[in-house]
């Protein structure tokens, strides 16, 4: 044997090696990495912004020469195709007024991107980390979204953006969503005064600047019941029951908590059952998941990006906190079955919070309650709440409580965008 060749081969592979550990990057250090380039180029391009108009100020002799063309006046932002729905209704009612605005979506195939409109234009921006890099350095007049999170991870303010307004894309507590997620934004369209009073209670508990509030409604949720009612015209009734389980996700959540032991006992009913997940949990609960989607492959497993097919064929909603329980109950008017999760308020703003969450207080309202101990009377439950109508005042009940301004929810989003366009614009005159 050739020790020196060994000795040179080893050698190879030892620098081999070093060069792979050289390279690899934790997804922690990632991120931080990512926050520290995003930052440095930020710099820079704010320096050479800041040049530009100096120059600028100086061969025009300090006259003003009109607007920043690459200045842009709505510019919308959505995370994931599933939210097309929120902006819509929106972008419609903007369209009918002639005024312009910028639809960015981290999705390639949003349904956005195939609607033709003369005053909204809507562009991919990547996915993840690049259409955040994006977003960081935006040049608009308002950012709307109803992505939470704004200033806590990567996506940062702009500094060439002036006013941020969040949108929920859910007709429930603010406070469910994780930690700081709605802090740094400018204002907030709400749909029910308990959102406001929630929103106010953080504000004092943190220390922070109160956001602009305006109860404005639920413009996904009115054009929502319009489809409904219309496709109530020629809905088919079936003979077998049709039950839908469509749980929130994280830890306590319906399938974390209770798993294929209460996916069997609802099979075990005999009914036609649908599992929709949380689109997250196809994301970030993949080990959970997958193991019972193989296990039961002979349910159906819903993902579709409307959601609207599978509430319409349903009879009745299996859910635990998700928002569409709200979506279920106050559009198409049917019974749910809330589960008893145990729900762990640590990672949400609600846990800054003593009173009890607004979804908490009224699910009784609306459906019964499932625990350990009655989940062997499930098909009893059903059955129950099926065939009688003992929830109907409840219903009607939240409704007034969370979905203000029933049907005029976009051309009020559209007057408060307009109106704040032009207060933005008389304040830099």
């Amino acid at each position: 044997m050739c020790y020196d060749c060994l000795g040179k081969t080893n050698e190879r592979v030892f620098i081999k090696n070093m060069e792979h550990l050289l390279l690899y990057i934790d997804p922690g250090t990632g991120s931080m990495l990512f926050t520290i380039i995003i930052g440095l180029v930020g710099v820079g391009v704010f320096f050479l912004r800041s040049l530009a108009m100096k120059l600028k100020f100086i061969f025009t002799g300090g006259r003003k020469t009109g607007k920043d063309p690459s200045q842009t006046e709505i510019a919308v932002f959505s995370d994931n195709k599933r939210y097309w729905k929120i902006f819509e209704p929106v972008f419609d009612e903007l369209e009918k007024r002639g005024q312009s605005a910028l639809y960015l979506t981290a999705s390639p195939d949003d349904p956005g991107l195939s609607k033709e409109y003369e005053h909204i234009k809507c562009t991919f921006i990547g996915e993840g980390n690049r259409a955040f890099a994006r977003l960081n350095f935006i040049k608009a007049d308002i950012v709307l979204s109803t992505t939470p999170g704004l200033d806590v991870y990567q996506w940062k303010r702009s500094k060439s953006a002036k006013y941020y307004v969040h949108l929920p894309h859910a007709a429930s507590d603010l406070t469910i969503y994780r930690m700081f997620g709605i802090d740094f934004y400018d204002a907030i369209l709400l749909s029910g005064q308990y959102q406001a009073d929630q929103i106010r209670a953080l504000e004092k508990v943190r220390g922070i600047p109160e956001k602009e509030l305006k109860l404005v409604g639920i413009p996904y949720m009115d054009e929502m019941k319009k489809r409904r009612d219309e496709a109530l015209k020629n809905v088919e009734k079936t003979e077998k029951k049709t039950v839908l389980l469509a749980p929130s996700w994280g830890t306590s959540s319906i399938l974390n908590r209770f798993g294929a032991d209460f996916i069997r006992k609802l099979r075990d009913t005999g009914y036609k059952i649908i599992v929709r997940p949380h689109p997250q949990s196809f994301i970030t609960e993949k080990e959970m998941l997958e193991p019972l989607m193989e296990e039961f492959s002979d349910l159906e497993w819903n993902s579709d990006n409307d959601n609207f097919d599978v509430l319409m064929r349903s009879d009745i909603l299996i859910s635990d906190f998700s928002g569409v329980i709200f979506d279920y109950t106050l559009i198409y008017d049917k019974p749910v079955i809330y589960t008893d999760t145990e729900f762990d308020k640590a990672p949400y703003d609600a846990s800054w919070l003593d009173e009890e969450l607004w979804t908490f207080e009224v699910l009784p309202k609306l459906g019964k309650k499932l625990t350990a101990d009655n989940m062997d009377s499930l098909k009893g439950m059903i059955d129950e709440l099926t065939e009688s109508d003992a929830y109907a005042q409840g219903r009607e009940e939240a409704r007034k409580q969370t979905w203000e301004h029933r049907g005029e929810g976009a051309v009020r989003v559209a007057d408060y965008l307009i109106a704040k366009l032009k207060e933005l614009e008389e304040k830099k005159s």
